[in-house]
Order: structure tokens, then sequence, then C-alpha cells
């Protein structure tokens, strides 16, 4: 006899508002295990751990009821994936507004009957960063006051004076 194991199959989600909304709640969850001292970070920090990449936050604002940061990782090449994410404090969600991903698609979809495409995009990249989000608590990155290491900003440039 074998034994079959009982897998859940998720039905499929209707892109639609409220499944949207539904998504900026549970990113703010995942972010919020990922980043619990969120309200309290300022600058860039890096989380660390071995066998993973490196990930960078960086909180560009803090204000009474919204923070606006970047979570990032920083490859050889150059190349970061910049995620822009807007945390709403007030009604627990976030939403991710700007990605930059490795490679473009400039595939766009046109209005019709039943289809709303700028729905459809921020459900899909909402979605990615739901699974991104849950990735890197996986990997156990973990950004505490206590823990992440701070990078100090770059230290003004002078400009070239030349005498003469």
């Amino acid at each position: 006899m074998s034994a079959t194991r009982n897998i859940a199959i998720a039905a499929p989600r209707r892109r639609t508002l409220s499944s949207l909304v539904d998504l900026h709640e549970s990113n703010y969850h995942r972010l919020l295990r990922l980043v619990p001292d969120l309200r309290y970070l300022e600058g860039t920090v890096v989380s660390r751990v071995a066998g993973a990449l490196d990930l960078y936050l960086t909180v560009h604002r803090q204000q009474p009821y919204t923070t606006t940061l970047t979570l990032t990782y920083r490859f050889g090449d150059g190349y970061q994936p910049n995620a822009g994410i807007v945390v709403y404090h007030d009604v627990h969600a976030a939403e991710l507004i700007s990605f930059i991903p490795r490679r473009r698609r400039s595939r766009s979809r046109e209005w019709s009957r039943g289809r709303m495409p700028d729905l459809d995009r921020k459900w899909r990249t909402n979605r990615f960063l739901q699974k991104w989000l849950g990735f890197c608590h996986r990997q156990g990155h973990l950004f505490l006051l206590v823990t992440c290491h701070r990078i100090p900003p770059p230290l003004p440039v002078e400009p070239l004076r030349f005498h003469g």
C-alpha cells in the first residue's frame, strides 16, 4: 500500500480590486515580519545571511502614516533590482510602486470590456512582491535595529578646483 499525500491546490484568484487590496494587506504583514522595526529605521541598512545575497533596505521617507522604501540586492555586475514600496501604516497595506526587473517586457494590453490592464499590472507586480518577501523571510533575512548593519551615506564630493 502506497502512502498518498494530500496536496491542496489553490484555485487561481481573480484579478479584482478586492484581491488587489488583499495583496496589499498581505504584503504589509509580510514586510513587517521581515522589518519589524520599520518605524525606527532610517537610511540604508543591510541584512546579511550566510549562503544568501545581502538584502538592502533604504528608507527614503518616514511620515506619520506612510513610509517609502526600497528593497534591493546588489549583484556583482552592478545590477540592482530596486523595488520601490510605499507602506500605509494606517490601513495596514504595502504597495509595490516601482520595480526594475532584470529583463523588461514591453508588452502592453489594450482596454477592452471586462479587462483592466492597470489593475492586472498592479496585481501581477504586487503578487511578485508578496512572493519575494516570503522568499526573503524563508532565507532568514530580518531587519532589526540591533542586528542589521547600517550603511553610511556616501561622503559629499568636493568639486575639483584648479588654481592657476
